[in-house]
């Protein structure tokens, strides 16, 4: 079947062709009664509008592109679904790509992405390094580099969180209620936000005095995850406390701990990141640490649009802050429960 015309739109709704042009783009007022017609006509002949064509004709696109690592992880999909939002609320496309954790994939699909001629773009690189093609047209397009920012970020604007602040905070309840023996589950630990939360940690442990946490990195998949930790534990003498460092490593700790056999809290300590509505809906809520998706969103699209519009200044970094939400899967520890910890012998309490 052929495409259906703007000109058949006009024919059915008995109107002009600049009439329905004037429904679809807004450009003109149109009265109700003609709207009525040309979208009931646009209806029944299952009319699409191909708005990037008449973008790409014009010269004007209301288009954003986003690059996002994977959707595996609810913390970008939640991060795209709040830009999308705003996006629709200021007359906006969004056209969102997958890096599938994978540079080279991640390069291909903003090649293609530039194929839509962007108005801006906003970034959560697959790795620390900003990908070539951002960093060739950063001087040409709006862009705004979310969460993953390394040292090659530099001369671009960012939206993070303090994540060494939040590693610190972890730490610090742990710490308060007597925690001396603690690991780390990490995705990647190379890459910039978890070792900054990790940084943080460390850190606040060395104030104390207690041995560095152990880290067991346990990359992106969470199933894959589960295995790698459980073969972690099943290997090493149990810490009192486990801190996750993402989303996904938290549901990789809870299915490793239930296939292990390992009660929360009474046998182990956990904290989770990314507080999602599933973390108090189980018998025992997770204590996470909060991270501000819906400000992080808010404050990207803000600083996006406000250089879409002119704005020349230096590259500004915006730095948020995260919470830590406190419920019961962190126990106290009795001084007794703190020495059986410390004299287990792979994993198990002799």
């Amino acid at each position: 079947m052929s495409k259906v015309t703007i000109r058949e739109v006009a024919l059915r709704a008995g109107v002009s062709i600049a009439t329905v042009s004037n429904v679809f783009t807004g450009r003109k007022a149109v009265t109700p009664e003609n709207a009525a017609r040309v979208n009931q006509a646009a209806r029944d002949l299952s009319y699409q509008v191909d708005r990037a064509a008449s973008q790409l004709r014009s010269g004007r696109t209301q288009v954003v592109g986003v690059l996002v690592p994977n959707f595996n992880d609810t913390f970008f999909t939640g991060l795209v679904s709040r830009i999308e939002g705003l996006a629709a609320a200021e007359g906006y496309q969004v056209v969102v790509v997958s890096a599938q954790d994978d540079p080279e994939i991640e390069a291909a699909r903003l090649e293609a992405l530039m194929g839509w001629r962007p108005t801006g773009m906003i970034a959560v690189p697959a790795t620390n390094a900003v990908p070539s093609l951002l960093v060739r047209e950063v001087n040409s397009l709006p862009i705004i580099l979310v969460d993953r920012v390394g040292q090659e970020g530099v001369g671009f604007d960012t939206v993070t969180v303090d994540n060494y602040q939040a590693g610190w905070d972890a730490a610090e309840l742990l710490l308060d209620y007597g925690h001396r023996s603690i690991a780390i589950a990490a995705s990647v630990s190379a890459f910039r936000p978890i070792s900054e939360r990790i940084r943080g940690m460390a850190d606040n442990c060395a104030r104390h005095e207690v041995a560095g946490p152990q880290i067991i990195e346990v990359g992106v998949d969470h199933e894959r995850g589960a295995d790698i930790l459980c073969d972690w534990l099943g290997a090493h003498p149990h810490p009192t406390a486990l801190v996750a460092t993402t989303n996904v490593t938290t549901l990789a700790a809870l299915a490793a701990l239930a296939r292990c056999g390992i009660d929360i809290p009474d046998a182990m300590s956990l904290i989770g990141f990314d507080d999602y509505a599933w973390m108090t809906a189980r018998k025992v809520p997770l204590t996470a640490v909060r991270q501000p998706i819906q400000a992080i969103a808010d404050r990207t699209w803000e600083h996006l649009m406000s250089r879409i519009r002119g704005k020349v200044s230096d590259a500004e970094n915006i730095v948020l802050s995260a919470s830590l939400q406190v419920r019961s899967s962190v126990a106290r520890l009795t001084e007794k429960k703190s020495y059986d910890h410390l004299v287990s012998v792979g994993g198990r309490n002799e």
